[in-house]
């Protein structure tokens, strides 16, 4: 079964299961790196001043190496973008994932 994802800053610490699965990618997707205190290496590299093309295709890698690191129970299928400010090219992930059961 496949899953969308996206950022999201909300969570609930009690999930468990799939519910974690998920909630881990849509954070992890919410966490620029450098930004987790504790954990500098934590979220993904959130680039600027690349033509909007060049930064899908480095949102792609660096957001597939993330969730790869992050979170391995969760496997990438695809990644597709909103352009949420085309004036600005502002990108927001949107990530289809599929969950390795056998691990949770």
């Amino acid at each position: 079964m496949s899953y969308e994802v996206s950022p999201k800053e909300n969570i609930d610490f009690g999930a468990t299961g799939v519910d974690e699965v998920l909630q881990n990618v849509a954070f992890i997707l919410s966490t620029p790196i450098m930004s987790c205190t504790l954990d500098r290496d934590f979220g993904w590299r959130m680039g600027i001043d690349d033509p909007i093309q060049l930064r899908k295709a480095r949102y792609t890698y660096e957001v597939t190496e993330a969730i790869q690191k992050f979170e391995p129970r969760a496997i990438v299928e695809s990644i597709g973008f909103e352009e949420t400010d085309e004036l600005n090219g502002k990108l927001r992930p949107k990530v289809r994932i599929g969950i390795d059961v056998e691990s949770l």
